[in-house]
């Protein structure tokens, strides 16, 4: 069997390039009308065509979402985007409602389709269905189990499995959630979650019994709807033997030091055969994480829940990505604060990531000596490494510190 492919986020054309440079093979990206990544969703239907004319020269490939549960008044918007997608030449479009369905098959019935996750397929009958409807993947429900995965596969060959392995969990059914709408008038359903599974409650007796409780939203309350966040780095072997075809990280709201840190560590291990790789779990925990759980993967009954807060603390920070390098000079994008005397590491796509101390800051366009620099302001910084390091830093590589 070849190797699954790794299939990344990208929310912007910049994440889909920094996605491509640390290893992906593939992206998912939508324009955030028909996207369930409405937020922090810098594609537009130009953007979305660039950007798969760029997988294409790197002979990689753009899944275009269109996942949304949509109603009639956007039905006529939905048509014109997948007329959009076909001319853009996306090698997928991902769905979960059988309307958009209809309508793919109207408008471009030679693109592959792609099932999502919202969808809910949890079974072989249902795997079955979509296949017949010519859905060509399917991207399983987050609550299916490794043992399940394989009866899937083993009883429909013939269509392809995705499945996540990193990134965050939602508190309902593969998505399907009501109250972000409920609380804050964002639905979940058409892109515009408010995370309110992240936000502190207060839980006190509703009757002298204790038999019913009231939830109320408090700073000082439990965090208990919050999972944990999916890891699935330790058991890739395992979900590449039940017959998962594709690796997918969640994370299109997320930095592009997170998509190029978390691309890089499961390109690493698909390349080492699916097999755990050395320090992998030390390297996890510099990512803003709410803990890591394997979710529903040995037990379709529980996934782990961080009770205690909204994020674990994390010690370090995203500071800039590379613009331009020489040996022993680069251009840095800042994102977050910088400072004389600040220890960092580079994380290049490949080999061990470079430590150096900066020991001087420069204006890149007025050449002015800087103490500090400063995110916000798209402040382009050039750093003199001091030394040859023997090799020039990566254009797209990105830089973080630990947090003092």
């Amino acid at each position: 069997m070849d190797k699954p492919e790794l299939l990344s986020p990208a929310g912007s054309l910049e994440k889909l390039k920094t996605a491509f440079l640390f290893g992906a093979d593939a992206v998912y990206a939508g324009v955030p009308d028909f996207s369930l990544r409405a937020r922090i969703n810098n594609f537009n239907l130009e953007t979305i065509k660039e950007g798969a004319e760029y997988a294409h020269k790197l002979g990689k490939k753009l899944y275009a979402t269109v996942n949304v549960f949509p109603f009639d008044e956007d039905l006529k918007k939905v048509k014109k985007t997948i007329e959009k997608y076909r001319e853009a030449n996306v090698d997928a479009i991902i769905i979960s409602d059988p309307g958009i369905l209809r309508i793919i098959k109207e408008v471009n019935p030679k693109i592959p389709l792609h099932l999502s996750t919202q969808a809910n397929c949890a079974n072989s009958e249902a795997a079955k269905f979509w296949h017949e409807q010519g859905v060509s993947r399917i991207i399983i429900a987050r609550e299916v189990s490794l043992e399940n995965i394989g009866l899937i596969h083993e009883k429909v060959p013939e269509v392809e499995l995705e499945c996540f392995v990193h990134g965050a969990m939602c508190v309902s059914y593969s998505g399907r959630c009501i109250l972000s709408k409920l609380f804050a008038n964002r639905s979940a359903n058409r892109g515009w979650c408010s995370q309110p599974c992240r936000w502190a409650y207060d839980i006190k007796p509703k009757d002298e019994f204790g038999d019913n409780v009231e939830i109320e939203q408090d700073q000082n309350g439990t965090y208990i709807l919050n999972s944990k966040d999916l890891c699935l780095i330790n058991y890739l072997d395992q979900l590449k033997d039940a017959g998962i075809k594709s690796f997918k990280i969640e994370g299109r709201t997320k930095s592009a030091y997170y998509v190029a840190g978390i691309t890089k560590l499961y390109r690493q291990a698909i390349d080492n055969n699916c097999e755990k790789i050395n320090g992998s779990d030390i390297e996890l925990e510099k990512f803003m994480n709410r803990g890591y759980t394997s979710g529903f993967l040995f037990s379709e009954e529980q996934c782990e829940h961080n009770f205690q807060e909204s994020h674990k603390i994390c010690n370090w920070q995203f500071v800039g990505e590379v613009a331009e390098s020489n040996k022993d000079e680069i251009n840095v994008k800042i994102h977050n604060e910088l400072f004389i005397g600040d220890e960092v590491e580079i994380v290049v796509p490949q080999g061990d990531n470079i430590k150096l101390k900066i020991n001087n800051i420069k204006d890149a366009e007025s050449g002015d000596i800087l103490q500090e620099a400063h995110g916000g302001q798209e402040k382009i910084v050039k750093i003199n490494i001091g030394y040859n390091i023997g090799q020039s830093v990566v254009i797209g590589s990105v830089m973080r510190k630990k947090r003092v």
